[in-house]
């Protein structure tokens, strides 16, 4: 016949397990194995103690040998769970997410990932962020074959960080195909709760081109809108230009390189006016136009959420936000150096060689 082993309780022992027995703040887990072995030392048998506490007999036996065996440490922590933890080769989950593809899908989702590797999306998710993947997320770049690119960039660059004195600088552009769109149906106002909405169709009632020369140092802009966009109308707007700045200071044009602005007829307008100089952004690189940024503006502050039912109402609007853009002009601030632009201009042409050379091998 098995006899249980004997416990003795020292007196600080036994004032710790009576305090955990009794304490509100213990769990009831350190509670129960505080009375089992309270029980235990007063020479109760397994038997009777679970009887008393109303649990199984072997839950008693096993702490009683693990007191025993390792004293409070033995039944202040359960021991470890049986079972193997699965490995999750991290590194597997991350070349599989930037090298390869799902079957029929162009990128891996956290579904389509699970199922490939074997754990849990929350797993797929952690190992995500740790490593900085967004498999979900696409940008667009484009990278410029401009031969003249370091020349071009380092003109326009400098025009931005050190303008020549006495002179202005102007960046031009046109937003060709403005368009005046209504919807089919009243949208509901903003409420609490509740978004602003607007019909996903609309009626279309015509097109506008907004030319507009942005000032670099000081932010207004110079704007006029036309029907074509054309070299005409090019011509008609560097006459505005001409007209609304002061004759005394030279006029430097950033412009980028659509073929109206250098039609022959302006070519020949422009040596008429020695104090136009035009400054070509490159090819693939109208980002480095800074008007594109007042463009932006103007597209999601005026025009995109508003409904116009014709042209006429379209350039009435137009014309207003650049008029009180005007009363109270901001600059664009421009702080990236050519060297900076350079050293990413690189960096993205040896990711494209490396991924050519990769695909021929």
């Amino acid at each position: 016949m098995r006899v249980a082993a004997k416990i003795s309780l020292r007196e600080q022992e036994q004032k710790l397990l009576k305090r955990l027995s009794s304490s509100n703040k213990s769990s009831v887990r350190i509670a129960r194995r505080s009375k089992i072995i309270l029980l235990a030392a007063d020479g109760k048998t397994n038997l009777e103690i679970a009887e008393a506490l109303n649990i199984e007999r072997g839950q008693v036996s096993r702490w009683r040998v693990r007191y025993v065996a390792e004293g409070f440490r033995g039944i202040e922590k359960d021991l470890p769970r049986g079972g193997r933890n699965k490995q999750i080769n991290a590194t597997e989950i991350v070349r599989l997410t930037t090298q390869t593809k799902p079957d029929n899908a162009t990128h891996w989702s956290t579904r389509s990932m699970t199922e490939a590797a074997g754990i849990s999306a929350t797993s797929v998710r952690r190992i995500w962020k740790a490593h900085g993947l967004k498999p979900h997320l696409e940008k667009t770049f484009k990278v410029s074959r401009d031969p003249k690119f370091v020349e071009k960039l380092e003109d326009i660059v400098g025009l931005y960080l050190t303008p020549p004195e006495h002179a202005l600088v102007l960046c031009c552009d046109e937003k060709s195909q403005v368009q005046a769109l209504d919807r089919t149906q009243p949208g509901l106002p903003l409420k609490k709760g509740r978004a602003a909405t607007m019909t996903h169709d609309y009626k279309r009632h015509g097109t506008t081109t907004l030319f507009a020369a942005l000032n670099v140092l000081t932010g207004n802009i110079i704007g006029q809108c036309q029907q074509k966009h054309t070299h005409a109308e090019w011509l008609k707007f560097l006459k505005q230009i001409d007209r609304e700045t002061p004759k005394d200071k030279s006029l430097h044009l950033i412009c980028d390189n659509y073929a109206t602005h250098k039609h022959p007829k302006v070519k020949e307008w422009l040596e008429k006016h020695p104090r136009f100089h035009v400054h070509f952004t490159p090819t693939s690189a109208s980002w480095m136009n800074m008007v594109e940024r007042f463009f932006r503006d103007l597209t999601t502050q005026r025009l995109r959420r508003e409904v116009f039912k014709s042209v006429p109402e379209l350039v009435e609007a137009i014309e207003e936000y650049i008029e009180k853009h005007n009363e109270k002009p901001k600059p664009f601030i421009w702080t990236a150096k050519a060297n900076d632009i350079l050293e990413k201009v690189v960096r993205a042409n040896c990711r494209l060689s490396s991924k050519k050379n990769g695909a021929l091998h």
